[in-house]
C-alpha cells in the first residue's frame, strides 16, 4: 500500500509497514507545512479563540478586510455594548459629513435641542457663518410668532431707530419723532404744533405761513397767506388747488403802480373787479369749495403802506 495525503494541506501519511528509513523525512516535511500554516501565531493568540461560539458566517463579515494591527487596535479597550455599537448599523454618512462632529463639545442636552427637528439640510444650512452669541440666539426664546408673522420682517430695510417711530407709549396721543395713531375711538390728540402744507395750528389757534410770492403765481400747496409787490401790470393764477375740499387764501398786495388781471374763474361782487389805488396796501380774501373751478373774492379797505 503506498503513501497517502491529507485532504485540506496535502500532508504525507506514510504507509504503514513500509518507507523504511523515510518516516522521518516525511514527518520533518509535513511539521515544515504546519509550522508554515500557523505563521507564527503564538499560543495566546490562539487562545483568543477558546470558548468562541461564533459560526462561520459570523467570521466571513471580516472576509476581505484589509484593515492594518493598528487600525483593529482602535477598538482595543472599547466597552461598547452590542446595541451601542449597532447604532452605525445602516449608517450612510461620508467621512466628510461624520467629520462635521469632529471638535464638537456639545453635551447631550446641547445636541438633544435638535431632537425632532425636521428642518431640511437647505434650512439649516442657512444657519452656516452665524455669528450670533448663546444671548443673542436666546433672544427667540419662548417667541410664538408663526412663520408668516416672521416673514413680514422678510425684506424689510428699516433702521432700529426708524422702527422705533412706532413705539408710541400710548395711542392717540402724539410724540416728538413718533407716529401718529388714533386711540380705540379713532381720536388723536395732538401736543404740540401741525403743520400742514405751510399752515399749522398751535395752542387751539390756526396760522398760516407767509409766503412772499416771486411771481404771479399763486400757489395753493404753499400756504393761505400771500403777499405780493408790483409795479407794473400784472396777471394772476391760481395752481395746485386743493380738491374735493373747500380753500381759502389772503393776498396782501403792495401796489405801487400797474394793473391787475384776474383769472375769468374769480368772482367779486357786482361782477366788478376791485380798483387800486396807487402807493396802497390791497388786501384781498379768495375761496373757493370746487377746486378752483369758480373763486369767490372780496377786497378790504386800501391801507396806508
Amino acid at each position: 500500500m503506498a503513501d497517502t495525503n491529507t485532504t485540506n494541506y496535502n500532508f504525507v501519511k506514510p504507509e504503514i509497514g513500509a518507507s523504511e528509513d523515510t518516516w522521518g523525512t516525511k514527518l520533518n516535511a509535513n511539521w515544515d507545512s504546519v509550522d508554515t500554516v500557523l505563521g507564527g501565531v503564538t499560543a495566546a493568540e490562539f487562545q483568543i479563540l477558546d470558548g468562541a461560539t461564533v459560526t462561520t458566517a459570523e467570521l466571513n463579515i471580516l472576509d476581505g478586510v484589509t484593515s492594518t494591527t493598528a487600525e483593529i487596535n482602535l477598538l482595543d479597550g472599547v466597552t461598547a455594548t452590542t446595541a451601542e455599537i449597532n447604532v452605525l448599523d445602516g449608517v450612510t454618512s461620508t467621512t466628510a459629513e461624520l467629520n462635521i462632529l469632529d471638535g464638537v463639545t456639545s453635551t447631550t442636552a446641547e445636541i438633544n435641542i435638535l431632537d425632532g427637528v425636521t428642518s431640511s439640510t437647505a434650512e439649516l444650512n442657512i444657519l452656516d457663518g452665524v455669528t450670533a452669541s448663546t444671548s443673542e440666539i436666546n433672544l427667540l426664546d419662548g417667541v410664538t410668532a408663526t412663520t408668516a408673522e416672521l416673514n413680514l420682517l422678510d425684506g424689510v430695510t428699516a433702521t432700529t431707530a426708524e422702527l422705533n417711530y412706532v413705539d408710541v407709549t400710548t395711542l392717540g396721543t402724539s410724540q416728538p419723532s413718533k407716529a401718529l395713531t388714533a386711540d380705540a375711538n379713532g381720536d388723536v390728540s395732538i401736543g404740540g404744533d401741525v403743520s400742514i402744507n405751510g399752515s399749522s395750528f398751535s395752542n387751539g389757534a390756526y396760522r398760516s405761513n407767509i409766503v412772499v410770492m416771486g411771481g404771479t403765481d399763486i400757489d395753493c400747496s404753499a400756504g393761505n397767506y400771500f403777499t405780493k409787490t408790483i409795479s407794473a401790470n400784472s396777471t394772476f393764477s391760481f395752481s395746485n388747488v386743493p380738491s374735493g375740499v373747500s380753500y381759502s387764501l389772503t393776498l396782501e398786495l403792495t401796489h405801487t403802480s400797474g394793473t391787475v388781471t384776474w383769472p375769468s374763474s374769480v368772482k367779486w361782487p357786482r361782477d366788478e373787479a376791485p380798483i387800486l389805488t396807487a402807493g396802497k396796501t390791497h388786501v384781498f380774501v379768495l375761496f373757493t369749495e370746487n377746486g378752483g373751478a369758480r373763486w369767490r373774492g372780496a377786497a378790504l379797505i386800501n391801507y396806508t403802506n
